[in-house]
This record gives C-alpha cells, structure tokens and sequence, in this order.
C-alpha cells in the first residue's frame, strides 16, 4: 500500500451495477495519473468474483475478512435485488433493493462502515445505507426511479430527488449509474483540490460539475402511474396525444366524474394535480421531440401542447434549469449510422 495514500473500498455483491463500480473506479485511477494517492481495493465477501448487470463478471481483490481496518473511502455501489428475475439481454429496471434481497452487502456495509472515513454510495445503494440507519435525519439521493420509494420507505431520510450528489455529513450519496462520475469527482476534489479533478474531467470528456440536475433525465419520477381504468385511461390519453385538449373539464368528461372528484383521483392515485401531470406529459413529450428530430421550437411546442414556444422555454426553464435549445444540444442524438 502507497505511503499516506487513501484507502478506497468498493463493497462487491452479487448482481452488482457494473457501470456503478466501472464509473468511480475509473476515476480514481486516472487520478492517480495526475497526482492522486489511491489505494483501490475491490472486496466481496468470499473474495470471490461477483455476477454483474452486465454480462460480464468482477473480480474482488480481497475477502471481507482481510479488509484494512482502517479505510478512507467505503463505496457501496447498487444492484438487482437477490430476489429479482434477472436475464442477460432483458433487463428491466429493477425493484429497490431491500434488506432481505442484499444480506451480503448489508454484511459487509454494516461491518465497515465504522472503519471509514466517509461512505459513499451510488444509485441504489442508498437503500443499503438507509436500512442500516445511516442516512436518518440526514438527506440523500438515489437514482429518479426510486426516490420515491425511498422516500416512503424510510421516513426518516430526506430524499432530494433532483440533485446528482448529495453530502451530509460523512455521507455522500449519488443517483443512478453515471452519476457515479460527478460523485467520483467530487471526491477528488474534495481530496486533492480542483486542479487535480479538472484534469481528469478533462482526460474523460466529462463535465467537472455537470449542469442541471437528475430533473433533465426524467420528470416522471414524481408520478405513480394508476392502475384503475377510468383514470388510467385519462392519462395514457395525456400522454398517447399531449397536444390535445387536457383541460380539468375535458378530462373530468372523459373520465365520466365531476371535476371536483377527478382532481381528488388524481392527487390519491397519481400523487399530484391534473395541471401538473398534464404539464409534465408535454414535457416529457417536448424532450424526446427535442432529442430525436430536427423540428424546430415552434413546431415542437405546438406538438408538445405548449402553443408557443415562449411557454414552452419557461417549463423548461422552471423544471429542469435550462433552455430547450440547451437540453436539445446535450441529450440529442448522436447521428451514427445504424
């Protein structure tokens, strides 16, 4: 082990994110080209190798039992829950990890954890730290798909549903999957100044500090889809055709209610008001628009329900933080022929 180098510990399980682990390794290697002092150690709980999301298998360095005792850094990455049906090729997104369906790193968090100096996770590894009591009172974050449960299943924690990272405390918790780069960098930062992490931001064609939040990448994170047929209906109508006529009337109409109750049916099954599903279906709606065609604003706001593009740049603006022409430049695609 390098001389005053920090010690960083990936707690490997079965069935491990791999791009949750591939994504922070990698910058801490390439900072070690520019000045940096790490020690990385992959750690399972045999030793053995571990299965991944993807495809391929991960090697472990070390056994749990031969972890140092003292750590710098313990990194838990997320992972498909034991009990989830995976198969190579068809990958659903996967249910939360609880404390049944990930005992091997509930094992290994809850052993080292005490010996580090801090504790980081990526994606849904936050639900390891929280059923451990880690993050109570403190806040967190995880990947925009499972916020909210998070959230709901454990109370105690304040969930930040936009943010790429959060620290609280000796706790730093990231969103999903690449988001383990900007957490990644900030340790870097944080550890050996921003020359250091700039210089590799730089080396990986990345951001240093991405703009915008995880609210770029989905606006659905805060709606849960109901599964009775009046209102279901509704809304697969909002968002099969969002330039239509969604207005509380015309929706209470279609779902056969008073307005009075389809807002109440909303709030109950949708957890938010008519408006707002509304507005975040064109949204939606204006971001694949925006990302997979060449129409220009005008034609995308009409499109999208917005009527002007005027209308459609201040919902952008309010719920993601830029512009729609900023949104169309990072997330289009990138025209390589299939």
């Amino acid at each position: 082990m390098a001389e005053n180098s920090r010690t960083v510990v990936f707690a490997l399980y079965n069935k491990v994110t791999l791009q949750d682990v591939a994504a922070p390794l990698e910058i801490f290697a390439r900072a070690n080209d520019f000045g940096a002092r790490y020690t990385v150690l992959l750690a399972s709980p045999t030793g053995g190798a571990v299965g991944t999301t993807a495809y391929a298998q991960l090697n472990a360095d070390l056994p749990l039992s031969e972890v140092p005792e003292s750590i710098d850094t313990l990194l838990v990455p997320g992972g498909v829950p034991a009990d989830f049906n995976f198969t190579p090729g068809i990958h659903d997104i996967p249910e939360e990890p609880t404390p049944d369906s990930v005992p091997d790193a509930m094992a290994m968090v809850r052993e080292l954890a005490p010996r580090a100096r801090r504790v980081a996770s990526v994606c849904t590894g936050a639900f390891v730290l929280a059923a451990l009591g880690l993050l109570d009172n403190r806040r967190a974050t995880t990947h925009w798909a499972h916020c909210q449960t998070l959230a709901r299943t454990y109370p105690k924690v304040m969930v930040d549903p936009d943010s790429l990272f959060v620290q609280d405390g000796p706790f730093i918790t990231g969103a999903g999957i690449t988001a383990g780069i900007d957490l990644a960098l900030a340790l870097v930062e944080s550890d050996y100044g921003p020359a250091v992490a700039r210089r590799v931001a730089r080396w990986m064609v990345v951001f240093l500090q991405r703009p915008g939040g995880q609210a770029q990448f989905s606006v659905w994170a805060e709606a849960t889809l109901p599964a009775t047929g009046g209102l279901r209906a509704v809304v697969d109508s909002v968002v099969a055709d969002p330039g239509a006529d969604h207005s509380i009337a015309a929706m209470a109409a279609r779902a056969a209610v008073s307005e009075r109750h389809l807002v109440r049916m909303f709030r109950e099954q949708v957890g938010m008001t008519p408006a707002r599903f509304v507005e975040q279906a064109r949204l939606e709606a204006a971001k694949v628009l925006l990302a997979t065609g060449d129409k220009g604003q005008d034609a995308v706001a009409r499109r999208a329900g917005f009527g002007t593009p005027d209308t459609m740049r201040r919902t952008f603006r309010r719920n993601l933080g830029i512009s729609p022409s900023t949104y169309r430049s990072r997330f289009r695609t990138t025209g390589i022929d299939r």
